[in-house]
């Protein structure tokens, strides 16, 4: 085992000779959407990011599905399609799954994928001197919410869904061939603050980022204020606000969104201070989503400081 549990890294690391080593993740929830189709596709490159996120190639996934007994075949059959869809632009094989009777809806898939054992991109080889680069912008978790409570105007759902079913196969592609790219973790259910926490413990450094250059997602600060804010959301920040301190000009809704449950989020990279605009400028010439946020810092207490 290469990588395990113990440093809450986003997929185990098994190696199997001295050139290959096997990449495994699990995850599935249940619908943040309302369109079956797309819940699929959100599903399945949420499961892929965490293969990315250690620098692997994803190549087989089982589907999980949990499905009402008397629900509607259709909506399942489009939950699958949209997953089948994701998983065939990955260039990863759907080799079956397993299902159970619930009455709540949930899906997701087992993704297997491999990388070398001497190039894993885990979440604890941030260096301090690097930069810190942030591929998606956030705030899913709150308008997931706008959503659900039919609050939610159209623009903002539009953003939200692009961004949830983007894969971040082509920005991982680009930090690995970087060669200057040093940890990675994506930032999902855990919050920005909460990943950048688990990168800066595992790699025994702190980290700071600049409040105002963090992207937002359309309408991310306005679901703040207007309140729709997840359970998530709020276990994030009874669990990881005290690794944080944040200056009196942080705005509250952006302090709040720090800490916003993402799906299918971004990937937060660590990179080497002289190929860190290369990086950036590669990722957005590439379409993809991309800003510097921060740097890596020496160990000190708190951890993580936004100004």
């Amino acid at each position: 085992m290469l990588v395990g549990f113990d440093k809450a890294d986003d997929a185990g690391v098994y190696r199997l000779s001295p050139e290959l080593a096997l990449v495994q993740t699990v995850d599935f929830f249940t619908p943040i959407v309302d369109d079956p189709f797309t819940f699929g596709q959100i599903a399945a490159v949420n499961s892929l990011s965490d293969v990315y996120a250690m620098g692997g190639r994803p190549l087989s996934a089982l589907a999980m599905v949990c499905f009402p007994e008397k629900g509607d075949l259709e909506i399942l059959q489009r939950i699958l399609a949209g997953g089948l869809a994701k998983m065939m632009e990955a260039e990863c094989v759907v080799l079956g799954g397993h299902s159970v009777r619930d009455d709540e809806i949930k899906f997701g898939y087992a993704v297997t994928g491999t990388v070398h054992p001497d190039r894993v991109l885990a979440n604890s080889g941030a260096r301090a001197g690097d930069r810190l680069v942030l591929t998606k912008a956030l705030g899913t978790g709150v308008i997931a919410t706008a959503i659900k409570k039919q609050r939610a105007e159209k623009a903002w759902v539009e953003a939200a869904t692009a961004a949830m079913t983007h894969l971040n196969k082509r920005a991982a592609e680009l930090a690995i061939a970087a060669h200057g790219v040093h940890a990675i973790t994506d930032v999902t259910g855990f919050g920005l603050i909460g990943h950048a926490r688990e990168m800066a413990l595992a790699s025994g450094v702190a980290l700071t980022m600049t409040a105002g250059a963090v992207p937002l997602l359309p309408g991310a600060a306005e679901c703040v204020r207007a309140g729709h804010i997840p359970g998530g959301l709020n276990a994030n920040r009874e669990f990881a606000e005290c690794s944080a301190e944040f200056a009196e000009s942080v705005a509250p809704e952006l302090k709040t969104l720090l800490f916003d449950a993402q799906t299918a989020g971004g990937l937060l990279i660590s990179v080497d201070p002289h190929v860190a605009d290369d990086l950036v400028a590669a990722l957005k010439h590439a379409g993809e989503d991309a800003a510097l946020i921060g740097e890596v810092v020496r160990l000190r207490n708190p951890l993580i400081v936004v100004d």
